[in-house]
């Protein structure tokens, strides 16, 4: 049953002539005062969620971004001074990607975060999907295997970091303590000072194959999938739930993970849809050539495989995989209950910002779905 509410803010600015017919993504440019609007519009929503009884804002990490689509380039940095601007919610890190960090740094700035914050920042773990990123960070992105192998590496030091008292770690790609003198002892082991105050800490990561999802099952990460048609959205909650049952860790189908659709509120189904559509169809214009079209076919291919559709989608193809809720409250509530109560453990309910959608558009959103949607999910 849904408990909870997040909200998914990716770090884009207002942007302008949005739609198929706009502005070309790869022709936009804005400058450093426009672009700095992200960090105004993640207070102002942190703000206006903690009011309304919200969760977790999760936000992402993104580098070099002169379009204007995702501009926060350190999560850690961002929810420590969200939660001095508010008083409850919590704020999530979707995700910081790992290959483009030190695992011990990364370690060490949310030991810190979760200390002074009292448990409000959240980790997440990604592998990257923009060349123009990792690549620029020296690490493999290109080469797939490669960038798992370091990020399982990466993976594996950042939890010794947090679970372990002391340790050695010597892999391929780290040795961590090297061994070299130190105030005369040869050193063997090291210990990451400060450890985090909330122990074993929470790992969330998005599921993008079948090889993540055993390596998640494995060391027993969490999981986020959002915009998933509900075809391989119930294949991929069902995978994650088997992993986890051959790694020894039962869970509730649904239990552990974070299910995101996007949500417009209106009148009618009609009114919604066309409110939305250009909002929708910017957000693919920058996303589906990484591989962000997560539908299927009749047939249960997805789009972009052999035989599938491999075109932008619209927002009504969305709309019939319910990977969006379009109309009035209780046609949405009763759209998400379709979903959620397939999955006995799954508690937790994400709203995914469309990015072309204005701030002031998207706050009257949330503001009527806190008032006439969470409540219905919050009484039961």
């Amino acid at each position: 049953m849904i408990r909870n509410f997040h909200v998914l803010y990716v770090g884009q600015i207002e942007l302008d002539n949005i739609g198929l017919k706009g502005t070309p993504a790869n022709d936009r440019r804005y400058s450093d005062e426009r672009l700095r609007e992200a960090f105004v519009a993640a207070r102002d929503i942190a703000q206006l969620m903690d009011r309304l009884g919200y969760d977790v804002l999760w936000t992402a990490e993104h580098h070099f971004q002169r379009e204007g689509y995702e501009c926060l380039p350190n999560l850690i940095q961002l929810g420590l001074w969200l939660a001095t601007q508010t008083e409850r919610l919590k704020f999530g890190c979707a995700f910081n990607i790992l290959p483009m960090w030190h695992p011990i740094r990364l370690a060490e700035d949310y030991a810190m975060a979760d200390i002074v914050t009292d448990g409000r920042v959240i980790m997440g773990v990604g592998r990257g999907y923009h060349t123009r990123e990792v690549e620029s960070f020296g690490a493999p992105l290109l080469d797939a295997e490669a960038n798992r192998e370091l990020f399982e590496e990466q993976l594996q030091l950042l939890l010794k970091c947090f679970n372990e008292d002391a340790f050695h770690h010597k892999g391929k790609y780290y040795e961590c303590p090297p061994p070299v003198d130190y105030r005369g002892y040869r050193l063997k082991d090291i210990t990451m000072v400060p450890r985090p105050r909330h122990l074993p800490v929470d790992i969330w990561m998005p599921i993008a194959s079948g090889k993540t999802i055993d390596l998640m099952a494995r060391y027993g990460i969490k999981a986020m999938v959002t915009l998933n048609g509900q075809k391989i959205l119930d294949d991929v909650l069902r995978a994650y739930h088997d992993a986890c049952q051959r790694h020894g860790r039962p869970k509730k189908l649904g239990e552990d993970m974070i299910w995101g659709a996007g949500v417009y509120l209106a009148p009618t189904e009609e009114e919604a849809i066309g409110k939305l559509e250009p909002a929708h169809d910017e957000r693919f214009k920058w996303f589906a050539p990484f591989g962000f079209v997560r539908y299927a076919d009749a047939q249960g291919r997805t789009w972009g495989t052999p035989g599938a559709p491999a075109g932008v989608p619209s927002l009504r193809d969305g709309v019939e995989q319910k990977a969006w809720f379009c109309g009035p409250p209780r046609h949405v509530i009763d759209g998400i209950r379709s979903i959620a109560d397939k999955y006995p453990g799954l508690e937790n309910f994400m709203i995914h910002w469309a990015e072309g959608l204005s701030p002031k558009d998207f706050k009257e959103q949330l503001t009527w779905f806190a008032k006439d949607v969470m409540p219905a999910f919050k009484k039961a």
